[in-house]
């Protein structure tokens, strides 16, 4: 194994303990704003994640900054092309997810995901706080996670597709206590799969990073109308 290939396991292993660990440190942005954990409302939840989500984007920026600083220039010097690819994959995925629901919602109780309702209801609440957390910061802390980090993991391409869609879907759903719930491993997957064949493809995570930000962006906006 070489030095190269070592150091991207080894960050990939500090990724995704930081990635794990987020959970347990929400006692600072309790703390910080002086939110009653007993009488928490919706909006002190998305308060929380957006806290969470910024510090763990900081950190990550900082574990992969120089990687980063090429890939950008990457992005930026291909802007188009990288952009167009990153579009067609993301019509790829989104067409497997509307696929799916469709197949799910037909052949199972389930009309949606808990995940999807839940991210719906906070919207509601804190549409402009969503729009920076899921719209933004989720995209990038969960490309870096679940496509930047695996990749460095994996040699054989095809793998890294399917550990990272798999993984990337299994985390929506992971903690229900509904078994039909498991399905949307599917859904989200196949979306989960078009950013890794994006990355793959363009070379750089900004493109995921990009597409993924425009699928939740449109959502939100969506769900505002």
């Amino acid at each position: 194994m070489t030095k190269a290939r070592k150091i991207a396991i080894g960050k990939a292993a500090l990724t995704f303990v930081l990635f794990y660990l987020r959970q347990y440190l929400q006692i600072i942005p309790i703390y910080l704003f002086q939110i009653d954990v007993e009488h928490a409302t919706a909006n002190d939840t998305v308060l929380v994640n957006l806290f969470l989500n910024l510090m763990l984007a900081i950190a990550l920026f900082i574990l992969y900054h120089k990687e980063l600083k090429q890939e950008f220039q990457k992005f930026k010097g291909n802007f188009k092309e990288n952009f167009d690819a990153g579009l067609r994959y993301w019509l790829m995925g989104l067409t497997i997810m509307v696929v799916t629901n469709v197949l799910i919602s037909m052949f199972t109780p389930l009309q949606n995901s808990s995940n999807e309702m839940t991210v719906q209801a906070l919207i509601a609440t804190s549409p402009i706080l969503m729009l920076l957390t899921a719209g933004v910061l989720a995209p990038i802390v969960e490309e870096l996670t679940f496509r930047k980090a695996m990749r460095g993991i994996f040699t054989n391409k095809w793998v890294f597709f399917i550990v990272s869609s798999f993984v990337f879907g299994l985390m929506h759903v992971i903690g229900s206590s509904n078994w039909y719930e498991y399905f949307y491993i599917i859904s989200y997957g196949g979306l989960g799969f078009s950013f890794a064949y994006a990355y793959d493809k363009t070379d750089t995570i900004f493109t995921p990073i990009t597409i993924h930000m425009l699928h939740n962006t449109l959502l939100i906006l969506l769900s505002f109308i």
